[in-house]
């Protein structure tokens, strides 16, 4: 049951977190509105937050707040990932296909959608994160399709948004926000039950 498992999690997550400074919320990076959302990443439900002010809302309430890691399992585990989060892909790497614009081609997980009912309940609130919140909007708007009321895009995601001054030497790096570059706390470790297995027959 994921309640029991979510318990022991947040104790002993919590109990670690304490090294970390409470997040207030950064105004110059807070969503006011839909106004302040690029096109590209708004959600049909209109419920925006930032890696920081996801971290916060889940520690007011993390026994009835899911933060939910939509990306490709290989990111997931290889690139680090917020120690709390269930891993449910939204869409795969599709390998046999060329980017022919430098951009991943993507297929939809199928089993996007039975994952996650089988793991949050409609009256939860759900904090979607992506890379770069791009990929979070839809999930977020299939969701919403399938009745969950309170679903938030995080909109700089896990990695942040890339750097657009070629003049930067970080050029084309995610070093802008995103919960990695956020101070907020990530992980390599990895935890059976927040992963995204084969379900078993």
């Amino acid at each position: 049951m994921r309640h029991a498992a979510a318990a022991i999690i947040t104790i002993v997550l919590l109990a670690s977190l304490n090294a970390f400074p409470a997040p207030g919320t950064d105004r110059t990076q807070s969503v006011n509105g839909s106004g302040d959302v690029p096109e590209d990443k708004r959600t049909a439900l209109g419920l925006y937050v930032t890696a920081k002010d996801a971290h916060r809302m889940w520690r007011a309430d993390p026994m009835k707040t899911v933060v939910l890691d939509v990306r490709i399992p290989a990111e997931y585990v290889f690139v680090g990932h917020a120690p709390m989060a269930y891993n449910v892909p939204f869409a795969f790497w599709r390998s046999d296909v060329f980017p022919e614009d430098g951009n991943p081609v993507m297929k939809l997980n199928p089993d996007f959608l039975d994952r996650v009912k089988r793991l949050v309940s409609p009256d939860e609130t759900i904090l979607v994160m992506c890379r770069s919140g791009t990929r979070s909007p839809k999930a977020c708007n299939a969701l919403a399709e399938a009745g969950y009321k309170k679903v938030y895009s995080v909109v700089d995601g896990f990695e942040g948004d890339a750097v657009e001054d070629r003049r930067d030497e970080s050029y084309g790096k995610r070093t802008i926000n995103g919960w990695r570059n956020s101070n907020l706390p990530w992980t390599y470790e990895l935890r059976r039950n927040l992963m995204y297995l084969p379900v078993e027959k």
